[in-house]
């Protein structure tokens, strides 16, 4: 699955990750790919949370660039 994220670099230099998918999913790295490497996790850590409180999981999303 594949899920789109947000990247912004906060007013200390802190690269915040987030996936608007999955409310509440949020991490942080002090380089843009630690931050990218630590939502991955966080957004397996939530999906695993999901399977195991049976909650539905939010669809993965497709885009296309033209």
């Amino acid at each position: 699955m594949k899920y789109r994220i947000l990247i912004e670099q906060d007013e200390d230099g802190v690269f915040v990750a987030e996936c608007p998918s999955l409310p509440g999913c949020i991490s942080q790295g002090k380089t843009r790919q630690e931050a990218i490497e630590n939502i991955h996790d966080a957004i397996k850590g939530y999906l695993e949370s999901l399977k195991k409180h049976n909650e539905p999981i939010s669809p993965s999303i497709e885009e296309e660039v033209v």
